[in-house]
């Protein structure tokens, strides 16, 4: 990868280094069950990368929380509890959902006296009635397909410690926002936001999501490795998933396979890889972290922000 400036470079090697534990809360099928489709992750990485990133993370919060006290006491006002958020960002099938759900389970293992809670910014994209009245269902997964002002919004909420906030739920099935379906966020000490969009300025917007996001991370790989890894998992869902019926890809599955195969080639070239090099790979500099992935997701370099 080309090396952003500003940045600690460490091998994976060297990592495991700052923190050593014999402890891993997770076994392999947990793990498992955490991880995204057609993803990879081994235990040892677990235990070399993603441990003392939890760790490194404890660290974060504690000082955030103790600033929060600080502050409160400077502006004469009660202390409250304020969400820790960490964003989390990457292209499509780069493995943001793995990372994820695998930071909320080792969080909320080693953070037992913490809330943790996950949501992701699917559920911010427009239906796909309003995508196509935009005239831009073409453009799925840019920036101008997300309600942005509601996702401002419901950060918003949740920073300010409201109960039961709710977020729009989002299926792969079907492809589209589930009417009057809601994941609800409730005052938790720790909240991961998962989505291509975390570290983004929308040109319309004054405020963004970062600016609610405390630590951010960017999975990144090189975009050939991304292509395939995003080519096999369609070949895998087109043997599994997309065999329901109700699926939106049922179609594709079960007719002719190489030119359902071709669509997902063009959908990678003409949407998603567009969308990683303009919108999505600029932010990646943003980061508090960066994880790079090689070969079959194995992680084999962590750069960490340097101030």
């Amino acid at each position: 990868m080309s090396k952003p400036i500003n940045y600690y470079s460490f091998t994976k090697e060297r990592w495991r280094e700052f923190y050593k534990t014999k402890s891993v809360p997770v076994t392999q099928n947990g793990l498992k069950r955490v991880k995204a489709f057609n993803d990879e992750i081994s235990l040892q990485d677990v235990q070399d990368v993603y441990i003392p990133l939890v760790h490194l993370l404890r660290l974060r919060t504690d000082s955030f929380d103790q600033w929060q006290t600080t502050r409160a006491q400077f502006l004469q006002q009660p202390a409250r509890k304020i969400p820790f958020i960490i964003g989390i960002s990457g292209s499509v099938a780069v493995g943001k959902s793995t990372t994820a759900r695998l930071l909320e389970l080792l969080l909320s293992y080693f953070l037992k006296d913490r809330k943790v809670q996950l949501i992701t910014t699917d559920g911010f994209l427009y239906p796909t009635e309003e995508l196509k009245r935009r005239g831009i269902l073409n453009r799925k997964g840019f920036p101008e397909s997300y309600d942005m002002a509601r996702l401002i919004y419901f950060l918003d909420q949740v920073k300010d410690g409201q109960k039961d906030v709710k977020a729009p739920v989002y299926s792969h099935d079907v492809y589209d926002i589930i009417p009057n379906r809601y994941d609800i966020i409730d005052r938790p000490d720790i909240l991961i936001i998962e989505g291509i969009n975390t570290l983004q300025l929308p040109s319309n917007q004054q405020i963004y999501v970062s600016d609610y996001t405390d630590f951010s991370i960017y999975i990144d790989a090189d975009s050939k490795l991304i292509e395939s890894w995003y080519l096999d998992r369609f070949k895998k869902l087109m043997d599994t998933a997309f065999m329901n019926p109700s699926n939106y890809y049922y179609d594709y599955a079960t007719g002719d396979r190489n030119e359902a195969l071709q669509m997902a080639k063009r959908v990678w070239r003409d949407i998603d890889l567009p969308n990683l090099n303009d919108n999505i790979l600029p932010t990646r500099s943003r980061a508090d972290m960066i994880i790079h992935k090689s070969n079959q997701h194995i992680i084999d370099e962590l750069l960490l922000r340097k101030y």
